[in-house]
């Protein structure tokens, strides 16, 4: 991310010695689909849909990410929604873990 050289190849080397080659090549893909998916999404304007607004708007507000262009997009959360959006991101890890089993 830092467009370091050292830093990528040290990265690059820590999760190939801890989680293998294979992990290393599937978490370069995910991050490059992951990156491919947010310039197709920032590029159509595609908006966040409404929970995903409520659980996600103090977080994007801490990171800034309201300030690019292509959340405009989306309607802002307001007063309620945002109350319950943070109750509901609190309880989210939790839900995902009983979901898969983890």
């Amino acid at each position: 991310m830092t467009g370091e050289e050292a830093g990528l190849a040290e990265a690059r080397e820590r999760v190939a010695s801890e989680l293998g080659e294979a992990a290393m090549v599937d978490a370069a893909a995910v991050i490059g689909n992951f990156q491919r998916m947010v310039r197709i999404a920032d590029g159509t304007g595609i908006p966040l849909d409404t929970p995903v607004a409520m659980i996600s708007a103090d977080m994007r507000a801490d990171l800034g990410i309201d300030a690019y262009d292509g959340a405009s997009n989306t309607a802002p959360v307001r007063g309620f929604q945002r109350l319950v959006g943070r109750g509901l991101s609190r309880m989210l890890p939790t839900v995902l873990r009983f979901m898969t089993g983890r």
